[in-house]
This record gives structure tokens, sequence and C-alpha cells, in this order.
């Protein structure tokens, strides 16, 4: 039995090592099940692995975003947006390398369903398709004859038609792009076969990231209005896609987390059970990281980052690893659920 101070002793060295901030070089494995893979209902519990960690694959960058994963090269892409850079992650070995430079201070990227990279270029205030030959195609940059502010975020749909996110980060400062006034609303936006772009909606403050329900009959779009106006919620919106509109816009849901505040979500990709798993951050350990929500809503999980995460999307041979990228640093962690669309 141990005395009073011998119990005092161990109690603190409990804390004391409890306290200690984790090892994410990978030299000290962390103790299974992984502490930051949280169950906040038993919904996700299927979802949680028992024996496997969150790794960090790569640091050293400035702002992380826009991961996209490319099937048949077996590879990860991501961009650093304020270094004018895209990065590589390959799966074979772990190699990381510049994949392009520059890059039109990029933020989101994704491939087509005929395998072209996507990229939405804060710089060039634009949406570019990089073709097999190399050469760019530039799929939008002007709506009614004014410039784009800076796209943020896309989607691809199986009809062939790409959806963007337009909210204007990268105009409003040079250390992410180019700055400039913002020339139109912020809005959603579709870019049929032919290359024609519509405005599907500009009823949400700062739309940012964005993904399609697996049957792609709802479309989710994360608002990060609360960064210019103070009216703005820090939620999640949802429509129903009725063709090539939107109808039914609603709030899907609160980035509130009882306890610990509101903060925003950034980078959005749905699983195969119409889960939506949202970066999250701003507010501090224990928020940071990623959320799973339901599709009633309900935020059902955590994923526990030391750093504010700013994109996610599904990869591996099996799509069941989410890569998060996490302000200057990527991150992985296998779950079990698979990644609905193609990047």
């Amino acid at each position: 039995m141990l005395d009073r101070r011998s119990f005092l002793a161990a109690a603190s060295a409990s804390v004391a090592a409890a306290q200690t901030p984790r090892d994410w070089s990978g030299k000290n494995p962390v103790r299974y099940p992984e502490p930051d893979v949280v169950s906040l209902d038993k919904r996700f519990d299927k979802y949680k692995i028992g024996n496997t960690p969150i790794l960090r694959l790569h640091t050293g960058c400035l702002w992380a975003e826009g991961p996209a994963w490319n099937g048949v090269g077996r590879y990860l892409l991501w961009s650093d947006i304020p270094n004018n850079v895209q990065m590589r992650w390959l799966e074979e070995d772990g190699h990381v390398s510049t994949f392009r430079n520059p890059a039109g201070n990029s933020n989101g990227n994704t491939f087509d369903h005929e395998g072209r990279q996507i990229a939405c270029e804060h710089g060039n205030r634009r949406v570019a398709r990089y073709e097999y030959n190399g050469t760019i195609t530039v799929l939008a940059d002007k709506f009614e004859g004014k410039r784009l502010n800076a796209p943020n975020d896309a989607v691809v749909h199986p009809d062939g038609s790409v959806w963007f996110t337009d909210p204007g980060y990268g105009a409003l400062m040079h250390y992410e792009g180019n700055k400039g006034p913002l020339e139109i609303k912020e809005a959603v936006y579709r870019i049929d076969k032919s290359g024609r772009l519509t405005k599907v909606t500009d009823e949400i403050f700062k739309p940012n990231g964005l993904c399609f329900s697996p049957d792609h009959k709802k479309l989710y779009v994360a608002d990060t209005g609360a960064t210019h106006y103070p009216q703005a919620p820090k939620v999640i919106k949802v429509w129903d896609v009725d063709g090539s509109t939107l109808k039914n816009g609603r709030q899907f849901c609160s980035m509130e987390l009882p306890g610990k505040g509101a903060g925003l979500a950034d980078g959005i990709r749905c699983d195969t059970d119409g889960n939506v798993w949202s970066s999250a951050g701003w507010v501090g350990a224990g928020y940071d990281g990623v959320h799973i929500f339901a599709p009633d809503g309900q935020r059902i999980g955590q994923i526990l980052l030391p750093e504010i995460c700013s994109n996610v999307c599904f990869g591996g041979t099996k799509r069941n690893r989410l890569f998060m990228t996490g302000s200057q640093s990527l991150y992985a962690v296998y779950v079990e659920a698979i990644g609905a669309g193609v990047a």
C-alpha cells in the first residue's frame, strides 16, 4: 500500500507524463489505442482502428493546403501556398519532393475523372487544369467580365463538371497571392463540360471547402466568413443538387464544440457512408484537427492534431487513409472509412 507521500509523487508523475508533448518524430511510438482519435458518439466507434497511429509524414511548410490523392501514381499532392509550390508524397517509400514550382499560389487541388489535376490558383485568380502533355487549360478566371476573387477549392461531378468556391482569401494579402480588390461577391460556381461558367449560389459569406455526398445529391460547403464578417456563423452549409443548380440551402452543422468554443471548418470530404470529415482549427488543443459529422449533422468523432488543420482527403490503395494538411505539416491516419469521390 502506498503512503500519502508516495501516492502524491506517483500522481504528480502521472500528470507530468500526461502533459508531456507528443513526440512527432516517429522515434518514440505511441501507445495503442491512438489517444488522439476520439469517439464522441458510438456511431464513430466502427471507424476507429485500435492499432494504428496518426503519423506526421512531412513538416516544413508555411501553410499546407489542398491535399489530393492520385490513385494511378500512388501519391499525395498538396499545396504550400505562401512558398508558391506544390508538394508530393510517394506512397511507395514516403519520399517527399517539390511537384510544381511556381504553382500560382495554388490552394485546393483535385483530380478529374480522367486523372487530370485541377488547381485553384490564388495568385492567378483562376481555376486551371494540367493536361497530360504539360500544357495548362484555364477553366475559369472571369465571371461576367470581372476577375474571380481567388478560387479556393474544387470538386468534380460524374457529369464532368467542376464546382469551386471563390472566397477571395488569396487577394486579401500578398502572403498567399497578389493583393487586390475583390471585384465580385463571394460565391460557388460550376463549370460544365463545354466550359460554361455559372454561379450556383452566393447565399454564403465566404465559401471555402466543399464536397458532394456519395450519391452527388447534396453539396456541402464550409463557411469561413467569420474571418471578415462578424455576423457570419461558423458552420458548414448544405444544398440539394438539382441537376446543374442548387436549392434549399441550410445549415448542416455548427463548428461550436461545447466546452471548447467555435472554430472554423475549412477543407471537407465525405466518406461512402455519408459522414462529413471536416478540418477544424483556430481554437487550440482539444479542438484543432478533424471533426467528423454523421449525415444528420451530429459531431461523432475527432482527430486531434498539434496544429490547425486546413484540409483533408482520403487516399491510399484502399482509400481508407485520411491525409490531413495541418499548418506546417502533412499527417495521415488509417480509418475504417472509405473516401467518396475521386480525390
